[in-house]
């Protein structure tokens, strides 16, 4: 006659998690919530939600001027999160922080080149038109000759601000 094995089969163990670790896997989703509460309506039709996590978002978007209430319901929102599969919300989420990341460092470049033009005039105006041909010279020299006028001046900065839109328009991402 057999006994009761001593040691469980290892399909039978529960593995203890500490109540700190589930906090803060906890505070972890309830943020991936706060995180898909904040996108626009047009990054958040992008993201794989089923329509329960769908209608409590709404929800949230309503509670917006009341502090407590949403609180509770990002709370709400977070434990909704720990029975799905969050690897794709996830990956939604971290393609729009990339895509800011690079929206950001564009514009940066802009700014970049659009202070180089007031500072450096022709010699940067002809190192920007060497690399992008189909800008144009004159436009850019007159923009910029215009900003440093203003800049010196103390005048509102009409010309410097008309430099960065154009090469905004002109310099793709």
């Amino acid at each position: 006659m057999r006994h009761h094995d001593e040691h469980p089969d290892h399909d039978d163990e529960i593995e203890w998690v500490s109540k700190s670790e589930m906090k803060r896997e906890s505070q972890a989703l309830q943020q991936l919530g706060t995180d898909l509460v904040r996108l626009n309506p047009n990054e958040l039709a992008k993201v794989p939600l089923d329509d329960e996590l769908k209608e409590a978002i709404a929800l949230a978007h309503k509670l917006a001027n009341k502090r407590e209430a949403q609180r509770r319901h990002l709370q709400f929102i977070g434990k909704l999160m720990r029975s799905r599969d969050i690897t794709a919300i996830r990956d939604a989420l971290n393609a729009f922080d990339q895509k800011s990341a690079a929206a950001n460092a564009h514009f940066h470049k802009l700014e970049q080149w659009r202070d180089r033009l007031i500072k450096e005039g022709d010699k940067a105006v002809n190192d920007l038109v060497a690399q992008y041909r189909q800008l144009d010279r004159q436009k850019l020299r007159q923009l910029a000759r215009t900003g440093r006028k203003e800049l010196a001046a103390g005048l509102p900065p009409k010309a410097y601000r008309e430099l960065f839109q154009y090469l905004k328009q002109n310099l793709e991402p």
